[in-house]
């Protein structure tokens, strides 16, 4: 069994990071393989709107790390998409990727696929419940299951680079996301 983490931060090693990460850890305790997608030290062109995906089924960008992703998503069992809230928003970089991934819309590559979201912010309204919702609305319009984590996707409040280490209720949550897919993933497998 395979999970793709993707975080949308351009931040190394920052508070979504180190939560996807975290949800990351019961994949690894349970032998599936983990890739680690983040967007701090990947690239990923912005969409140009050329439409060359719909008559070629490739995307004509080359020279970035989404060719990478795309054969990463063929073969994945599940996902774990976070970002932080940027200007009530995912970062331009998880958008630029969303925008990108319109090349495998036919292809239905994560139909059936269980995806968690994660949306760290810097206050209580800092825009994660949009994040979450734009997250969601990526695996929905790609045919992929929303997983809950306690309620939602994780919400999490951070200012500082490292706050969230503080956070042991946010750090539980993050395993608990991981483990709810992996309960998901499973379930699919016997059915």
């Amino acid at each position: 069994m395979k999970v793709i983490g993707i975080s949308g931060s351009p931040r190394k090693d920052g508070n979504t990071e180190i939560l996807v990460k975290e949800a990351l850890k019961p994949f690894y305790e349970k032998g599936w393989e983990v890739t680690e997608f983040f967007l701090s030290s990947k690239s990923i062109k912005p969409c140009i709107g050329c439409e060359t995906c719909n008559e070629t089924g490739t995307c004509a960008i080359e020279g970035d790390d989404m060719g990478f992703l795309i054969s990463e998503l063929e073969n994945c069992d599940a996902l774990i998409i976070g970002s932080p809230a940027y200007y009530r928003n995912v970062t331009a970089q998880l958008k630029a990727l969303f925008d990108r991934s319109f090349v495998i819309k036919n292809r239905n590559l994560l139909a059936g696929k269980p995806g968690g979201a994660i949306a760290v912010g810097r206050g209580e309204g800092g825009g994660q419940s949009l994040v979450l919702s734009i997250i969601h609305n990526f695996y929905l319009s790609s045919g992929a299951l929303c997983v809950p984590c306690e309620i939602n996707g994780l919400s999490a409040r951070a200012d500082k680079p490292g706050d969230i280490l503080k956070q042991e209720k946010r750090l539980r949550q993050a395993r608990v996301l991981g483990e709810n897919i992996i309960k998901y993933s499973e379930m699919i497998c016997r059915s």
